[in-house]
């Protein structure tokens, strides 16, 4: 697939050109949903969820027949800062788990129907400690940003992207904190499960990150690059990709949507493919969904990652177009319409 951009000019150039939904589709699909055997808007967001996506596929009568799941991972120099619970080796080792198919994503995948793959980027070379100076380079970052363009299936018609990255939550942290202002300790959570000594490294982590690298708070590209990770970046260019074949996404947790504010940030309505998949248990999650304008479809006090949380969420998005589909109209089954 070509990939339209180099640089960073080129990536902001590349978003506000994006196509958005077929207008004759949507209005097609209202006009369906107003005539199925039901009451108007009985079945709540279910008929919203159903008009968005004919809209993104452009059929107003459409089905998930090909689902895309996709598991990015990268390394953080951040974690010398010691905010998190496990070591950076368990990167890799949880990559060998998702190829194996044995982690909670693969059953969740494949309970839904969703291809599954996984992208492993340099983990043999972890980003710079982000409180020391940048994190990534531009190059680095477009990279990052390309390899996941590439990660997406044109043909698939539902994405989800997943991440695996130690330290991941402090650079998700710093870059939603970069983006919406507030203070350190408004987007660090426990992440892996640190303690109270472990949540304050990461917050002491995030306000240094942004001490240092000052332009991050004035472009949500300089952000990604300083603050984030390799993964972050690759499911930000996976986003944009979907966007740009008019795929639909089911966003993940915190850091998958961190990632996604940086593609909001950068062009407004950047994400109007995009559905919030759940409410994860991680504490500033809600804070950056609020950010986001999202309402989350589920929430289940899940704080997994891997992208868990929004394949869950591909079957509720199933039920809205099973429903939508193939429900009769009030003709088709000879019921009185009142």
């Amino acid at each position: 697939m070509t990939v339209p951009f180099s640089t960073f000019a080129g990536f902001r150039a590349m978003l506000a050109a994006q196509p958005g939904p077929d207008a004759a589709a949507m209005a097609a699909a209202e006009g369906r949903q107003a005539q199925l055997t039901k009451p108007p808007g009985s079945l709540g967001r279910l008929e919203s969820l159903a008009i968005w996506y004919a809209g993104w596929r452009a059929d107003p009568r459409p089905a998930i027949a090909a689902p895309q799941v996709i598991v990015f991972a990268g390394n953080h120099g951040v974690t010398a800062q010691g905010v998190s619970a496990f070591p950076a080796a368990v990167t890799a080792q949880m990559v060998g788990n998702f190829r194996a198919g044995g982690a909670a994503i693969n059953q969740l995948a494949r309970c839904f129907g969703a291809r599954m793959d996984v992208v492993a980027l340099d983990l043999d070379r972890p980003t710079d400690d982000f409180t020391q100076g940048p994190a990534m380079t531009e190059g680095d970052c477009v990279a990052a940003l390309v390899a996941g363009w590439q990660a997406v299936d044109p043909g698939c018609d539902l994405l989800v992207v997943g991440e695996m990255g130690i330290g991941n939550t402090t650079s998700a942290a710093a870059i939603a904190h970069a983006l919406f202002g507030g203070s350190a300790v408004d987007w660090v959570g426990r992440g892996t499960g640190v303690d109270d000594a472990g949540l304050a490294r990461k917050a002491a982590a995030v306000t240094a990150g942004l001490a240092g690298n000052t332009a991050a708070v004035s472009d949500p590209m300089v952000a990604l690059a300083a603050l984030g990770g390799r993964e972050i970046a690759a499911m930000a260019g996976a986003i944009a990709a979907a966007r740009q074949h008019r795929i639909p996404v089911i966003l993940d947790g915190f850091i998958c949507c961190a990632a996604a504010a940086v593609l909001a940030q950068a062009q407004p309505g950047a994400l109007a493919h995009c559905v919030a998949g759940h409410l994860s248990a991680e504490a500033p999650h809600a804070r950056l969904l609020a950010a986001l304008g999202q309402e989350p479809l589920l929430s289940l006090g899940l704080r997994l990652g891997e992208g868990s949380g929004a394949a869950l969420a591909i079957g509720v998005l199933q039920a809205a177009l099973a429903c939508h589909s193939g429900m009769a109209t009030f003709a088709e089954a000879g019921v009185a319409a009142g």
